[in-house]
């Protein structure tokens, strides 16, 4: 039974602007988390990304911010620089409602200077990672006095990431009767450790799907340490999906098979923690703005990452920890669309595979990958190709100013130009392959917003 938001006792603004967002029906997370949110109460919730966690918990946040009030109200704790971007967007939308309530976003990869200055003027929501947050802290750059609801997102993967010691001192540094929220996808005993140290009487919800097994068709092929790399290859050709994700369990891997499938002709892209942070962010850009066709990725870079119509999952490997195997196959088949998800699996890894199907409840849909050949013409040539710009928020860049450059200046067709994100002192566009000529050139003699901007492809 699908519950709607104006089940609960919300103020009409805010179901006015859920409503504007298409928020009508609660995900069953939000069902089952938000009514003892609502009452103040310590939670506990086990929920995936993409579960709808984020407006959960910052619904919770929002009715308690006093946005007359300057100091930092709520807290939020992400693992990863792309999940706080993620997170204070999401509550940006939702704060709408609300006049003049600043959200901040910490983490590291970025000078000092400019968060410091963002400080000063007053934010009443922070999104951070722990280590930058616990710096601004030690500096006295951030008082943590004034907050009343601290939120763990993705707790598990904080923790695997070796942030226990830094989420220790940053909630020391909030006061006692505040309201906690811890959301992780995976309980293991560290975190029931964490939860006793920091939190009062939790309550436990738990939502038992972790993605609609029926808008997700999963097959798996036995593969031999020779021929994996070419039956990934032919399987990404005889499926030929416009988005597909590649998971890889290892670092070494993930950069080795991108390059692979680069060399193929491939439109391909590593994702993972040795990456320069630009380099990272860029990449799932490309991704997101139909620019890249194949993201190839470890867990802990993919983690966080909320991006819908993700056509087709490869598990490059079976992942050792069942979770997180399951995890990736739930990448693909979201917000209603249909989903691929396909295992490549060695007599090494039967005994994971094995953990898997106990874990999903649910058979390997073992197929034979003997009869797929490598075909050229399955390659999936992006549709888009993103530009960036030497001119973002800082200088005072919207996404209209960018749209009106190319289509009223440029002359470039509204149909052609696709995802614009903005950062501090960059932004981006997605424009179709046939206008990227046009586009570059009216960069390197136009204007944008009365400045030249400079402008390369990505």
């Amino acid at each position: 039974m699908h519950q709607a938001f104006s089940s609960l006792s919300l103020p009409q603004p805010l179901l006015e602007n859920l409503d504007s967002l298409r928020y009508q029906v609660m995900t069953p997370i939000q069902a089952a988390s938000l009514p003892f949110i609502l009452q103040g109460r310590d939670v506990i919730a086990q929920a995936s990304t993409g579960s709808g966690k984020t407006v959960a918990f910052s619904i919770g946040l929002l009715l308690k911010v006093d946005e007359q009030d300057s100091r930092v109200q709520a807290l939020v704790l992400c693992p990863t620089r792309e999940l706080a971007d993620q997170v204070s967007t999401e509550i940006r939308r939702l704060a709408r409602y609300k006049d003049n309530l600043k959200v901040l976003t910490l983490y590291g990869g970025v000078p000092m200077a400019s968060q410091v200055a963002s400080l000063r003027h007053g934010a009443q929501v922070v999104v951070g990672t722990p280590g930058r947050t616990l710096d601004h802290m030690l500096r006295r750059n951030l008082d943590l006095g004034a907050v009343s609801t601290l939120v763990l997102d993705e707790a598990d993967r904080m923790l695997d990431m070796g942030f226990a010691e830094e989420i220790a001192a940053v909630t020391t540094a909030t006061p006692k009767q505040r309201q906690t929220l811890l959301f992780s996808a995976t309980y293991p005993a560290q975190i029931a450790r964490i939860s006793a140290d920091i939190q009062r009487d939790p309550e436990q919800v738990k939502v038992e799907s972790l993605h609609d097994a029926g808008s997700i068709t999963q097959r798996s092929y036995e593969v031999t340490k020779d021929n994996r790399l070419a039956t990934a290859q032919a399987l990404l050709t005889h499926f030929s999906p416009k988005s597909a994700i590649v998971f890889c369990n290892s670092r070494i891997d993930c950069q080795q098979l991108a390059e692979t499938l680069c060399e193929k002709g491939f439109s391909a892209a590593p994702l993972h923690g040795d990456m320069e942070q630009v380099a990272r962010q860029e990449v799932l850009i490309q991704f997101a703005s139909r620019s890249l066709a194949v993201l190839v990725a470890t867990d802990v870079a993919a983690r966080g990452l909320d991006i819908e119509d993700v056509e087709l999952v490869l598990n490059y490997q079976v992942s050792a920890d069942p979770e997180v195997h399951v995890h990736r196959i739930g990448r693909t088949g979201r917000a209603g669309n249909k989903g691929l998800a396909l295992t490549l699996c060695s007599p090494e890894e039967v005994k994971w595979a094995a953990a898997v199907e106990e874990y999903q409840q649910q058979k390997f849909n073992w197929s034979d990958a003997s009869k797929i050949r490598f075909k050229a013409s399955g390659i999936t040539e992006p549709l888009y190709r993103t530009l960036r710009m030497d001119a973002g928020k800082k200088q005072k860049i919207r996404p209209g100013d960018i749209l009106g450059a190319l289509t009223k200046d440029a002359d470039i067709s509204g149909d052609d130009i696709g995802k614009i994100t903005l950062a501090q002192n960059c932004s981006y566009v997605a424009v179709k392959m046939r206008s990227v000529k046009r586009a570059l050139a009216h960069f390197r003699e136009g204007k944008l917003k009365g400045k030249r901007v400079r402008a390369r492809k990505l």
